[in-house]
């Protein structure tokens, strides 16, 4: 097979870099891809979400599978438009993936299905979203509905903070994702991301994980796209897991394909685990960011059958099950986030970063690249907010972030920003 892949960061450095290592694989092609990316295939400057050069790539190179890795295009409808130009392609349809493009649409699709949500209203008026605020009590959260890069999430202590939040977004702080927003009653509890694996009806759940939102040690700071994750996430039992699937998973499947809009690719599931259970946060239609390059480094097994499975459907249920064999004990895995100076803000790009290549060639150890370049000389610079993901496994979830922290210390890249305490809650 040929397959292209479609995207820039490390999610899609890690998918190209696993996909790769597929006997079923002669080539794969990227777009736009990296540099990085280009070690494992060539890649044409083609953007994401430019869904009219997409096509035409896809014309000229004829991939046997299409992987779509980010969120923008799946929102522009570019799987319709391959598929319906005959190609194979991994990812939801544009309808199918309002579950991330509009975070209203997603609060209605599980009232409407009976999942287990935060309660919430739906506002582009900032006196009703404070009448609903007067139901709430503090912490208040308020998210953007449309896309916002991950960053479109605020939790407000105060009442006063909530206010101004409201103003901000409704303002225009997100651009047109924010037009509308969704208020939520605040859940308490731990937070776990779950990836489902589905051609519409069946399903297959890869192991838990967990990311670390905030830009500082001890979860402080503002809000990011991910700083680190690790995987398997102890919080998730198999209990949990079993509720999650026939609470969640099972009734947002069978409405979403019930209501003609049936969800093929990666459903990716931010759960809270409450006192009361379960209950969604947030839908994904794509890999996490970082939790990808944590999940592609714990498998050993090929995941190209069930990525194509997935893309092409009519498969029994025994059968798509055993695509993809996930241990009951799963090998531990971690990935930690070096940014840049600024980030979540404004990064400050063009450091050089040296040493690369010895510091990922550690046992056990990948490198993978959200956001480099090359300069001139042919050094790899930061070209982004978010740069690097240093990953690891390890016997021991603490071997594995010991292992992934040695080779950060061995990278040459003074203004690096990263967390040091990813996977505390486990360890």
């Amino acid at each position: 097979m040929n397959i292209l892949i479609i995207g820039s960061g490390g999610r899609e450095h890690a998918l190209a870099w696993k996909i790769a290592q597929s006997p079923l694989v002669d080539t794969i092609w990227c777009a736009p891809g990296s540099p990085a990316m280009d070690l494992l295939g060539p890649c044409f400057d083609v953007a994401a979400d430019d869904v009219e050069g997409m096509q035409k790539l896809a014309l000229q190179l004829e991939p046997d599978l299409i992987v779509i890795g980010p969120e923008a295009p799946l929102a522009k409808g570019l799987a319709d438009m391959l598929r319906a130009r005959g190609f194979d392609v991994f990812g939801p349809s544009q309808a199918a993936a309002q579950l991330e493009a509009s975070k209203g649409f997603a609060k209605d699709r599980m009232a409407a299905y009976g999942v287990p949500t935060a309660r919430y209203g739906r506002f582009t008026d900032i006196a009703s979203a404070k009448a609903f605020l007067d139901t709430l009590n503090p912490p208040f959260v308020l998210k953007a509905d449309g896309l916002a890069a991950g960053k479109g999430v605020v939790i407000a202590a105060t009442r006063e903070e909530a206010d101004a939040e409201l103003a901000d977004m409704l303002s225009g702080k997100f651009g047109g994702a924010s037009a509308e927003i969704v208020i939520e009653e605040f859940m308490d509890g731990e937070e776990a991301s779950l990836f489902v694996m589905t051609d519409g009806i069946n399903y297959l759940t890869l192991p838990a994980a967990q990311d670390h939102k905030r830009i500082g040690d001890g979860d402080t700071g503002p809000n990011t796209g991910g700083m680190g994750a690790y995987a398997p996430a102890p919080v998730m039992t198999p209990e949990l897991m079993k509720r999650v699937e026939e609470e969640i998973t099972v009734p947002m499947l069978r409405g979403m394909a019930g209501d003609g809009m049936p969800y093929r690719g990666v459903l990716y599931i931010g759960v809270m685990v409450t006192a009361d259970g379960p209950k969604v946060v947030e839908f994904n239609c794509r890999f996490g960011d970082p939790e990808c390059q944590v999940l592609m480094v714990q498998t050993g097994a090929d995941i190209v059958p069930l990525l194509l499975a997935c893309s092409t459907g009519g498969m029994r249920a025994s059968e798509f099950r055993q695509l993809l064999p996930v241990e009951a004990n799963p090998k531990p895995a971690v990935t930690i986030v070096m940014a840049a100076p600024g980030y979540p803000g404004t990064p400050e790009k063009g450091s050089v970063i040296k040493n690369l290549h010895h510091a990922g060639h550690g046992k056990d150890v990948m490198i993978f690249h959200a956001g480099t370049a090359l300069d001139a000389d042919g050094n790899f610079i930061a070209n982004g907010g978010r740069v690097l993901n240093v990953t690891a496994t390890g016997d021991t979830l603490r071997e594995a972030v010991d292992r992934a922290y040695a080779a950060i210390g061995e990278i040459d890249w003074p203004e690096g920003v990263y967390r040091r305490d990813i996977a505390w809650r486990a360890l």
